[in-house]
């Protein structure tokens, strides 16, 4: 499948995100559209699965026939069967008239049952068998009926353990899933996260004519770390939620934590500012070179100190001198400690410019190879374009 017709679906149906389990997922929609093979999409409660019998419906032979979704987990034990294949006049306390079920009313279309698990034992006794015949017989009567219907089913429940279970029959389970697709939970989707909660917070602005929200670099990083177990649900009652209370269009990790549950500054240490002078980090590899440069500071903080207590302006330290002079001698000597911990920091400092120097080194290839284009020298080097104006600015490579 051509990767034209992925975004082509994507835009019809408001799909947002690049992640590749859910181009794979998409793919197989495509793919298994034209036939008749029954699928099973599985993936936990607020993925999306509701969208993808719809893809399926819109890119098949039955696309001008009738398509019915039904929310297996929201009927009745004593009903589900009525509902599903219909009943006869007079078959039950109620039953006043002939009433057609969603399987005769999709005949030449296609059906959604979602959340499949949910359906009694008895009620899936009657799918397998019109999944293997197409036939049926309404609640009351002796009558078969054929129908031409095309299964599409989802669950979040994990139907290999109801079937170990009992729950769930074996037989059933194979026919519905002869084509499984899989979504991926939206924790496992990077910067999905983000494009949809831009996304959301544009509708959101959109409908309620208030100027977007956005996120701080902070935030962002928060809502990359949080583990969304409403997964997309969660994050549009999240982002809608902000839109609409927060005065601020400017959302940053302190604001953002009071809207995830069980959620504190405490658990996103990096993220937490010591100062004002505090600085964002888009890769890993940014925060390691903090950790080297703030490496680096803290060393020359204690050769500073060195230097105070050889010149004889420590500060006193309580019952601990750090080192005890001569009293016939001009020198200040120095305790083997403070001594193992100056080499030790001439050696960070020294460790330290030649990551500075690297890291200039890589940046000014970069630049050469991309002929000065800085987004596409950003891009090589897995950096953001804003760390790469700062880091030429600060190698002087204008």
């Amino acid at each position: 499948m051509i990767k034209g017709d992925i975004q082509q679906v994507k835009q019809r149906f408001g799909i947002i995100g690049n992640n590749d389990d859910l181009n794979r997922a998409l793919d197989i929609a495509l793919q298994v559209a034209p036939t008749d093979l029954s699928v099973l999409i599985t993936g936990e409660s607020g993925v999306g699965k509701e969208t993808f019998p719809q893809i399926i419906h819109q890119n098949s032979a039955r696309k001008h026939g009738q398509y019915i979704a039904v929310n297996c987990g929201a009927i009745p034990e004593g009903t589900i069967d009525s509902e599903l294949f219909g009943h006869e006049k007079g078959s039950f306390t109620g039953a006043l008239a002939d009433r057609k079920g969603y399987f005769e009313g999709a005949d030449g279309g296609t059906i959604f049952l979602d959340e499949v698990g949910e359906l009694p034992l008895s009620t899936q006794a009657r799918l397998l068998r019109v999944l293997e015949t197409g036939e049926f017989i309404k609640v009351g009567s002796s009558k078969v009926l054929k129908v031409n219907v095309r299964i599409v089913a989802a669950t979040n429940v994990r139907l290999m353990q109801a079937v170990s279970e009992g729950k769930f029959r074996e037989d059933l389970y194979y026919r519905l899933n002869t084509v499984p697709i899989q979504l991926p939970p939206l924790r496992d989707r990077g910067e999905d996260i983000v494009l949809l909660f831009r996304k959301f917070s544009s509708v959101c602005a959109d409908k309620y004519r208030m100027p977007a929200i956005y996120l701080s670099e902070d935030a962002r990083l928060m809502l990359l770390s949080y583990r969304w177990p409403g997964n997309i649900r969660e994050l549009k009652n999240v982002t809608e939620r902000i839109s609409v209370i927060e005065e601020s269009r400017d959302i940053t990790a302190d604001i953002l934590s009071l809207y995830l549950p069980n959620v504190s500054m405490d658990k996103f240490p990096v993220l937490v500012k010591q100062d004002q002078d505090q600085k964002s980090f888009n890769s890993e590899r940014e925060i390691l070179y903090q950790v080297l440069f703030d490496m680096k500071k803290d060393m020359n903080d204690l050769k500073k100190l060195v230097h105070e207590i050889m010149n004889g302006n420590a500060p006193s330290v309580v019952d601990e001198p750090v080192f005890t002079p001569h009293p016939h001698s001009h020198a200040h000597p120095i305790h083997p400690i403070v001594t193992q911990e100056i080499q030790e920091s001439e050696a960070y400092e020294e460790a330290t410019l030649s990551l500075e120097e690297v890291e200039r080194d890589m940046i000014r290839k970069a630049l050469e190879r991309h002929k000065g284009k800085r987004k596409n020298a950003a891009n090589d080097l897995k950096i953001s374009e804003r760390t790469l104006y700062r880091k030429i600015k600060e190698y002087n490579l204008e």
